[in-house]
């Protein structure tokens, strides 16, 4: 299998070298180039049409943002930006995510970074003009009794964008789990709250979990779990990092399992790796619906492939279908529950 070759567009030498050792560990990783600003990327990528880039956010000349926009409309493919973890690097983040880059790594540790190009390498780029579109609010939603715990990693925030924009104001409560670094999702949250018409806030522990309401799990400090009885809330866990990740999808889906049952429905989105994967087979087997997004309209056929083949997902669909499947599922009543 051939490897995976990389381009560094960085104006730090330091940055580069450091780049340049880690990716330089991986035997299935290339380092072809590297470049000090997008102008020389430029060249650089015609001549050695690299697999993925790395693109840092602040650079001379032409900022990483600019370039990423000319470089998604002209010439499209796998690229993961570089950025400091405050919150203005979030802010700029998210919005390299909504131009088409795959991922975003934190600077200076570049956790995951080797994994995460590999994933960039395999993942679907698509050009500005053919990205899902955000949809009108679904009308005639009946609520009904059930909450909706969704899992999403690498391509989730296009997923996540899409899927809520076609949400009601009276949705189901529900709880989401985003593999994001900190500091990243209150940023993503609020610009979500902004552009749907459910209220979408940053889960803080204790908070009531309520209809119309969406609820995402704070990156890189704690895992978001779900309590049940009569006033359900959201319960911020500091234990360990499960699959690698904290937040983690299995760890939302078993605690929706293990309050509510057949009440739920899963539904798992694009990302590399099997977190959820687990989770989501749990709430099946207790009586859950479940979901899962098809490869066709993945980013990464990752985390839903995987729930797919333990058999954890009833049924897979397109990212444009699952709103209005999620909120039928949701409506149904459930005979016999209490």
């Amino acid at each position: 299998m051939s490897k995976v070759r990389v381009l560094i567009v960085d104006d730090s030498p330091t940055i580069r070298s450091m780049i340049s050792n880690l990716l330089g560990r991986d035997p299935e990783i290339e380092v072809v180039g590297w470049a000090a600003d997008p102008i020389d990327a430029r060249e650089a990528i015609k001549q050695l049409n690299p697999d993925v880039i790395t693109l840092d956010v602040e650079m001379p000349r032409m900022n990483g943002i600019e370039f990423l926009e000319r470089l998604m409309r002209l010439r499209p493919m796998p690229v993961l930006m570089l950025s400091t973890l405050t919150q203005a690097g979030a802010a700029v983040s998210l919005h390299a995510l909504e131009l088409g880059a795959i991922d975003c790594i934190g600077k200076p540790d570049f956790e995951g970074l080797a994994e995460k190009v590999k994933a960039a390498a395999r993942a679907r780029v698509r050009p500005v003009g053919q990205r899902q579109p955000g949809q009108a609010p679904i009308q005639g939603y009946r609520p009904g009794s059930k909450i909706l715990a969704i899992g999403s990693s690498t391509g989730g925030v296009e997923a996540l964008d899409t899927l809520l924009s076609s949400f009601p104001s009276n949705c189901p409560p529900t709880v989401i789990t985003q593999h994001m670094p900190a500091t990243f999702t209150a940023s993503f949250a609020a610009r979500l709250d902004r552009m749907c018409a459910p209220k979408v806030q940053e889960a803080s522990d204790g908070a009531p979990i309520m209809p119309g309401h969406v609820y995402l799990a704070p990156g890189g400090a704690a895992h978001l779990e779900v309590t049940g009885g009569s006033q359900p809330r959201c319960r911020l866990v500091t234990s360990d990092p499960v699959n690698g990740h904290r937040p983690s999808v299995d760890v939302l889906f078993r605690s929706v399992m293990r309050a509510y049952g057949r009440r739920s429905v899963g539904v798992i989105l694009t990302g590399m790796g099997r977190d959820g994967a687990d989770g989501l087979r749990a709430m099946r087997e207790s009586g859950a619906n479940t979901v899962g997004q098809d490869e066709a309209s993945c980013v990464v056929y990752g985390m839903p492939k995987v729930a797919w083949e333990v058999g954890a997902v009833e049924r897979q669909l397109p990212l444009n279908a699952i709103s209005r499947a999620i909120l039928d599922l949701c409506a149904l009543e459930i005979r016999g529950a209490a």
